[in-house]
C-alpha cells in the first residue's frame, strides 16, 4: 500500500475582490464581488513508504495546500486521497498518531519554555508512558544535536537550532511519514546542513517516509530520491533527483571574495562574469557543470588570489521551471 495515494486533487478558494476607489468600496460592502483562485488542479500522485519524495514549486504553486490537504488541516474540493490509508479530512485524529509535520513558518514549540517541556507534553497527547518519552526524547537530542539546548527558552534559540528542535519535536511519537513544508527557510548553510544530515539519518534508522517542500534545490540533492515539481497546482514534472540533475541543474553559481582587490575585467575561462563588487574584492559568476568541470573552476579561482570566502550554488528554483516549460514547448 503506498504511504500516499491522490487522484485527480483539487481545492479551489473564494476570495473576495478588492476594490479600488471610495465608491467602489461602499458598493462592494452592500454587494461584495467574489473570484474562484484553484490553488490544486488535478493533482495525481504516489509515494511509497520509506520513500523520500521533494515536492516542490515556486510560491503560489499550491505545495503548502497540497500538505495542509494531506494532514487534514483543509477539506478538497474534489478528488481523492489517502495517507497512511486514512482519508486525512475524515480520519485526521486517527492519522495524527502515524505522521509528523513541520511547517518552517509555523512553529509547534512554545515561544517562551524550554523545548524540553513541549516534547514532554507532545509525549502526553500521544500517550506515551514517561519512560519511553524521556527515552526517546534523548535519542532525538543526540540525532539532532541539542542536547544543550533543550533546557533553553525557545525565544533564545536561533533559528536553526530551534528548527532542529521543531524536526525532533515532529518525530516523537515515531510516527512512519514525516510531512515537511520549508524547514530549511531563512536558514544559513551550516544550520541547513545540520537539518539535512539529521533527517537523512533518523529516516534511514527508522524507515520514515519524507515528503518535502522547499525552494532549496540543495534540499533536493542532500534528502530526496525523487521529486515531483508542480506549477499553478498541477505537476510540470517528475522523475529521479538524479535525472533532474543531469537536465537541469547542471548550471552553477559561484560567488568569491578576495583578500585582495581584482581586476574590473576579471574573467575565468570556461565561465561567465555576472558581476564584480563596485569595491572589486568579490566576483559572481555563472558556468555550466557539463562543459566546464567544478574541479576547473576552483583551481582557477584559487590561482585568481587568495580565497577568503567562496559559495557554490545552483541556480534558483524558478529558472529550472522555466527550463522544463521551455523544453516541454520545444518538444511540441
Amino acid at each position: 500500500m503506498p504511504a500516499i495515494e491522490v487522484t485527480s486533487l483539487s481545492k479551489t478558494f473564494r476570495t473576495k475582490r478588492k476594490a479600488a476607489g471610495l465608491g467602489a468600496s461602499l458598493r462592494s460592502l452592500v454587494r461584495p464581488e467574489f473570484r474562484t483562485i484553484e490553488a490544486v488542479r488535478g493533482l495525481s500522485f504516489e509515494m511509497e513508504p520509506g520513500e523520500l519524495l521533494g515536492f516542490i514549486g515556486p510560491n503560489g504553486a499550491g505545495k503548502s495546500t497540497t500538505i495542509k490537504i494531506l494532514t487534514g488541516i483543509l477539506f478538497p474540493s474534489g478528488g481523492e486521497a489517502k495517507v497512511l490509508g486514512y482519508v486525512p479530512w475524515k480520519q485526521r485524529r486517527q492519522l495524527a498518531y502515524h505522521i509528523g509535520t513541520v511547517f518552517g513558518q509555523r512553529p509547534q514549540l512554545w515561544y517562551h519554555l524550554p523545548a524540553i517541556d513541549t516534547l514532554t507534553l507532545f509525549g502526553k497527547i500521544y500517550e506515551l508512558d514517561d519512560r519511553q518519552t524521556k527515552r526517546r526524547i534523548a535519542e532525538l537530542a543526540e540525532a539532532f544535536e541539542i542536547e544543550d539546548l533543550l533546557e533553553t527558552p525557545v525565544r533564545k534559540l536561533s533559528l536553526g537550532q530551534r528548527m532542529r528542535c521543531e524536526v525532533a519535536a515532529s518525530l516523537l511519537h515515531k510516527p512512519k511519514l514525516l510531512l515537511l513544508d520549508e524547514p530549511s527557510i531563512g536558514l544559513d548553510v551550516v544550520a541547513k546542513q545540520h537539518i539535512r544530515d539529521a533527517i537523512r539519518t533518523m529516516a534511514a534508522q527508522e524507515n520514515v517516509g519524507v515528503l518535502l517542500t522547499s525552494h532549496d534545490a540543495g534540499d533536493l540533492e542532500a534528502l530526496c530520491k525523487r521529486v515531483i515539481i508542480i506549477n499553478h497546482g498541477q505537476i510540470v514534472y517528475q522523475d529521479k533527483v538524479s535525472a533532474l540533475k543531469r537536465s537541469f541543474l547542471t548550471s552553477k553559481l559561484v560567488e568569491v571574495r578576495y583578500a585582495q582587490q581584482v581586476g574590473a575585467d576579471f574573467r575565468i575561462a570556461g565561465t561567465e562574469t555576472l558581476k564584480v563588487a563596485k569595491e572589486r574584492y568579490g566576483v559572481k559568476l555563472r558556468f555550466d557543470a557539463r562543459i566546464t568541470p567544478v574541479g576547473k573552476v576552483m583551481a582557477a579561482l584559487s590561482a585568481a588570489g587568495t580565497l577568503v570566502d567562496i559559495t557554490i550554488s545552483d541556480p534558483p528554483l524558478e529558472e529550472v521551471i522555466a527550463a522544463i516549460y521551455q523544453k516541454a514547448e520545444n518538444r511540441e
